[in-house]
């Protein structure tokens, strides 16, 4: 069921936790025949992701026929015959979408215990140093792997490196949430990113917009 509807600048995202059998979802998507064979590729649990996702998209997207989320050479989602962007998130019980007029990217995170190790693989020697070094530090981590995810979702092509490519501010965390700004940096392109975060039960959760 949805549980948080939120508006931003020109943008807006949403979370739905995934209560509902897939029936409930093929009842109210009416997925085309392109559709419903992509999700027969699919297996298991993330049938269910995928289909939340799209009702997300559909109750952010309100119109007479269902905006149809696709994907480019690249495998980022884009919506059909709109000019609006859109991106997609989920983790287990979580699904998260965000929609609006600039580039953007959203990523939906459970915080875990484990990412103190992974890191160095994620952040530069310039980021670990201003990370939380006690009570937050496991939450601070969260929010750059969600924010560097965010932005390599917005930038929306491979071959990222994302401590090279992806380059966070310096920021202190706050446990009510908080902003910052990122910049992706590609060969010939650079663009800054307002990230905004925040936690929601046990994830982690940071939008990504384009300044």
């Amino acid at each position: 069921m949805p549980i948080i509807s939120q508006h931003q600048d020109q943008s807006t995202y949403a979370i739905w936790r995934i209560e509902e059998s897939e029936a409930w979802f093929l009842e109210q998507l009416q997925l085309s025949a392109a559709e419903q064979a992509q999700l027969e590729t699919i297996k298991g649990w993330r049938r269910m992701e995928w289909l939340a996702v799209r009702q997300l998209v559909a109750a952010l997207v309100p119109g007479e026929e269902r905006a149809m989320l696709v994907k480019d050479e690249y495998g980022k989602p884009h919506l059909h015959n709109s000019p609006l962007q859109v991106s997609i998130s989920h983790s287990h019980q979580l699904a998260a979408a965000m929609v609006g007029e600039k580039v953007l990217g959203i990523d939906i995170q459970q915080i875990v215990e484990k990412i103190g190790r992974l890191a160095p693989r994620f952040l530069s020697a310039r980021e670990l140093a201003f990370i939380h070094p006690a009570e937050h530090h496991i939450a601070h981590l969260h929010v750059c792997w969600c924010a560097k995810e965010a932005l390599y979702k917005a930038y929306g092509k491979r071959e990222i490196d994302f401590c090279e490519h992806l380059l966070l501010d310096a920021f202190d965390y706050q446990t009510a949430g908080g902003s910052f700004q990122g910049r992706v940096i590609k060969d010939d392109f650079e663009a800054t990113f307002e990230l905004q975060y925040s936690t929601f039960e046990d994830c982690m959760l940071v939008t990504a917009e384009l300044v």
